[in-house]
């Protein structure tokens, strides 16, 4: 079962159950998988394509949380966080720190990476390895500090 499919069903499954916050954010989502497919016509989405909309999602749902803070809108920002929450469960388990300490020393060593210059070729590299289980933010800050060791 594709990502795509296991949102709709999910879909289903909160409408039968009346869970409006649940069924509100999954069929947000499927609108976003509909706008792609639309923009690019195509009649199938990637998981690759619906795990960086979901992360898009998330982010925009932290950037959210973050102003309502800031404003004493806490009602607000526990929503969202709680939005946040269900979008995370359609994300791919996260990477060990080990594992991505592994894939960046790998993509370190494919790229013959010698400086911080290279960082955009051991980043390319590394998120390939690592394929939607690890945060770029993070990914990036662990190459930057590597790579200013050598």
């Amino acid at each position: 079962m594709t990502l795509e499919e296991k949102i709709s069903q999910d879909y289903v499954t909160a409408m039968k159950a009346r869970d409006t916050l649940r069924s509100s954010v999954v069929n947000l989502l499927r609108s976003q998988i509909k706008n792609v497919k639309i923009d690019t016509r195509v009649e199938k989405v990637a998981d690759e394509t619906v795990v960086s909309i979901i992360k898009k999602q998330i982010k925009q749902r932290q950037d959210s949380i973050s102003q309502f803070t800031a404003g004493g809108r806490l009602d607000l920002a526990e929503k969202e966080e709680k939005e946040a929450v269900i979008l995370q469960e359609y994300l791919p388990a996260q990477a060990s720190p080990e594992m991505m300490a592994a894939a960046i020393d790998a993509a370190i060593k494919e790229t013959a990476a010698t400086s911080i210059k290279d960082m955009g070729k051991v980043m390319k590299e590394a998120l390939v390895k690592l394929a939607g289980q690890a945060d770029n933010q993070q990914v990036s800050a662990i190459v930057k500090e590597r790579l200013s060791k050598m």
